[in-house]
């Protein structure tokens, strides 16, 4: 079979992978899509040499089917559609044990700190298999794990239907995030700095902004002068960490999702002076999973809209370039060659 692999320093290369049969516990799935994300652009720019094995077969934002099942695996049958969590943890450290087992201190990112989906057949331990309707299609379903993030994000936040929340960040997680929140009852206000992806976040019916034109004063004015009450923090920028704290009301909540690559300063004052919460948010929980699924099968969150294309295993490389210069919103990788054969 083949697969795409960093292979270290910047390089990427489309390989033959032998296929094994599943283990003991294990499924091979026929992986359909899979799309790519910001954690595959840092990879794929060796930013995450010091923690990655190569050769590494990344990509975690998977759908597809059950090509086989290994012994000992209930409930799951050849042809079954499925996506996967990528998460497994050790169930004995601190966090596992208060039953924050998606935060395990010892975490196994598949995808990352394991082999991924970028490869036409990909074998997972059973139990990060997350099962799909018949109804969702496969190319919408690799939108599953990014709608989770979304959530868990929201969900952790604490947001209820009326509040004001800003979203610094237009990318696919802040519009996902913008999506779920408004969908929560939220008014939403999205920062992004892109031309193109402020018109695409406008044609999904989103307020959005250049956070450098005016978008304090539009928090000031929605909100009478009182601030919003959430503020997520997707963009990654030093000047939205710093910011973030000014369009925060009383007691306001401010969520961290973006992952900062260096340390930021952030005005610890005015956390102080209004009693701010200040909280992180990273990957999601299995009832993420289900709860993003069904919004994808109802159609709620605007999956065609946010998918800027479709490429083959061998246009990976140009994929991510694409990614990183901002030409795109999500790409998914057509992994298994179908749309190349019609």
């Amino acid at each position: 079979m083949r697969g795409t692999a960093y292979e270290g320093a910047g390089r990427l290369r489309t390989v033959q992978v032998d296929v094994e049969p599943p283990g003991p516990g294990e499924l091979q799935i026929a992986v359909a899509y899979c799309g790519l994300c910001g954690t595959d652009l840092h990879i794929a720019h060796g930013d995450m040499d010091a923690r990655v094995s190569t050769p590494l077969i990344f990509g975690h934002e998977a759908s597809g089917t059950v090509a086989a099942v290994g012994a000992g695996v209930t409930g799951w049958a050849v042809g079954d559609p499925l996506t996967v969590m990528p998460l497994i943890w050790d169930n004995s450290c601190a966090a596992c044990l208060a039953g924050h087992q998606h935060i395990c201190q010892n975490l196994t990112f598949v995808g990352i700190d394991a082999a991924g989906a970028l490869q036409q057949r990909w074998t997972v331990p059973a139990s990060i298999a997350v099962p799909l309707p018949p109804s969702l299609d496969l190319r919408t379903a690799a939108l599953v794990e990014p709608v989770a993030v979304a959530l868990h994000d929201v969900r952790r936040s604490g947001l209820q239907p009326g509040d004001h929340a800003v979203v610094l960040g237009g990318g696919p997680i802040g519009v996902l995030i913008a999506t779920v929140a408004r969908h929560a009852g939220a008014r939403v206000l999205v920062g992004e700095i892109d031309p193109t992806r402020r018109a695409l976040i406008a044609s999904l019916g989103l307020d959005v902004l250049d956070p450098e034109n005016g978008l304090a004063a539009e928090v000031e004015r929605r909100t009478a002068g009182n601030g919003a009450d959430v503020v997520f923090e997707v963009s990654g920028a030093a000047a939205a960490a710093r910011g973030a704290t000014a369009l925060a009301r009383v007691r306001g909540t401010i969520v961290i999702v973006a992952i900062h690559a260096a340390v930021r300063e952030i005005d610890l004052q005015r956390v102080f002076w209004r009693e701010l919460r200040l909280l992180g948010a990273r990957v999601y929980q299995r009832s993420d999973f289900e709860r993003a699924i069904t919004l994808l099968d109802e159609g709620v969150i605007p999956a065609r809209q946010l998918i800027s294309g479709v490429v083959a295993l061998d246009d990976t490389a140009g994929a991510l370039a694409d990614l990183s210069a901002g030409r795109a919103m999500k790409i998914l990788v057509d992994v298994a060659g179908q749309e190349n054969r019609r």
